[in-house]
């Protein structure tokens, strides 16, 4: 999207955002929900920019493994973070790229006048992810609540064999394929030639950048203090998957996970699971001037892309960022800072080979040209999933707002933030400065 969008004035304006501290699944955050997780932000996040709620207009909120009991987040966030109970609601879920949906989504209504001021932004919790039961386990229960007396309630369950009764937890594998993402990050890098070392290489370097951005102070202004009940008594303000003390030699002694034969990828060269959640805060521009607020930037596009899942599952950046940098009518080397979603190493090097290579282009987008090469210096400059961990629906809006920070940082103009999803899917959106 693009076109008259882009004059002043009529802008999509980014005026804060935040995020809680990522966390491994099962340790800071394994009381809190994801609901939680997205009211506490999206709380601080509106004391700190001081608007008055009344403002709001729209909460635009995702959820990549929603929850039985809060379905819809983006309406249960508006109830529980201390909104106006009239500001309008809905969730969103495109997998990995959830906060990217969000925050477009949101930016739609903004250009099409319905809002001036809207909420935005995703939250996981991988440590409480919905479990449920077998189908079998499931028509019995139904049937026993439906039956008058215990004998007829029973009597609905003795059909079941012992393996009827065994919790089922959310699918791992995708449906269309049958396959894990790691088994088809596995298959794309065998496919493109990436070996082990340079995927080892690559998440060293996420942990290496990210432990020296937070020494630096580089996320002091994105991330909030979190003080999680009931085991911690203290707040947690970092993430707590930074290996600080990272070294090369450390990556080549774990095992392959998905392949263990012949595989590359490991749990050192892949994302964790991962509890957290973000926010952004977005309004028109002429509203952001209005209330005397100044933006930290501005979207100036935004691509999706589809692909089979079996030609490469998470190949989706290799395709959503050329659609998006048409639109800004901007090509790869205008871009100040790109900043790609880790879900595997593997995943980030397929993705930016695809870019730099001919035939890829020509094969694959229909073009006469490679997209691009991405030098390393503007490159994800402060580490990326691997690193500081991935709760799916929170991640986009945490690179978003790390990109509008660092354009700010470098005296930048344009920056581009991509990520793949599940089901063949890719998102990304084109950033600019003030």
């Amino acid at each position: 999207m693009v076109n008259d969008a882009n004059r002043k004035g009529n802008r999509v304006a980014i005026v804060a955002g935040l995020r809680t501290p990522f966390a491994k699944q099962g340790t800071a955050y394994q009381g809190l929900s994801a609901l939680d997780l997205g009211c506490v932000v999206v709380r601080e996040l509106l004391e700190r920019s001081g608007l008055d709620r009344r403002e709001i207009g729209l909460v635009v909120y995702g959820q990549a493994v929603p929850s039985p009991s809060a379905p819809n987040i983006a309406r249960e966030i508006v109830l529980g973070a201390g909104l106006p109970k009239s500001v309008e609601a809905f969730s969103v879920v495109r997998a990995c790229a959830t906060s990217f949906q969000a925050t477009t989504s949101a930016a739609e209504s903004i250009l099409a006048g319905q809002h001036d001021v809207a909420v935005v932004g995703g939250a996981d919790s991988a440590s409480d992810v919905p479990i449920t039961v077998t189908k079998k386990l499931a028509s019995a229960l139904v049937a026993a609540q439906k039956a008058r007396t215990f004998v007829d309630k029973a009597r609905a369950f003795s059909h079941l064999a012992p393996r009827d009764f065994l919790p089922v937890p959310p699918a791992l594998r995708e449906p269309s394929t049958g396959l894990t993402m790691g088994e088809h990050a596995e298959k794309m890098a065998k496919d493109a030639g990436v070996t082990r070392e340079e995927q080892d290489r690559f998440a060293h370097r996420s942990h290496q950048r990210a432990a020296a951005a937070w020494e630096r102070g580089v996320f002091d202004a994105e991330v909030m203090h979190v003080i999680p009940p009931p085991a911690f008594d203290r707040p947690i303000d970092r993430d707590n998957l930074v290996r600080s003390d990272s070294s090369a030699d450390k990556y080549a002694k774990l095992d392959p996970v998905f392949d263990r034969k012949n595989g590359s990828v490991t749990a050192g060269n892949s994302s964790a699971l991962t509890d957290g959640a973000s926010a952004l805060l977005l309004m028109k521009e002429e509203k952001a001037n209005a209330l005397g607020l100044k933006p930290l930037g501005f979207l100036r596009s935004w691509a999706y892309a589809a692909l089979d899942p079996d030609d490469g599952l998470l190949m989706g950046p290799a395709y959503a960022a050329p659609r998006a940098l048409d639109r800004a009518g901007l090509r790869l080397a205008d871009v100040d800072l790109v900043d790609m979603h880790e879900a595997f190493a593997a995943q980030v090097l397929c993705n930016t080979k695809a870019l730099s290579s001919r035939r890829f282009a020509e094969e694959k987008l229909g073009r006469r040209a490679a997209v691009g090469e991405i030098e390393d210096d503007r490159f994800n400059v402060h580490g990326g999933s691997i690193a500081l961990g991935h709760p799916f629906a929170a991640t986009g809006a945490r690179m978003i707002h790390t990109v509008l920070r660092e354009m700010s940082r470098r005296g930048g103009r344009f920056g581009l933030a991509t990520a793949c999803a599940a089901g063949g899917l890719g998102a990304a959106v084109v950033l600019e400065a003030v």
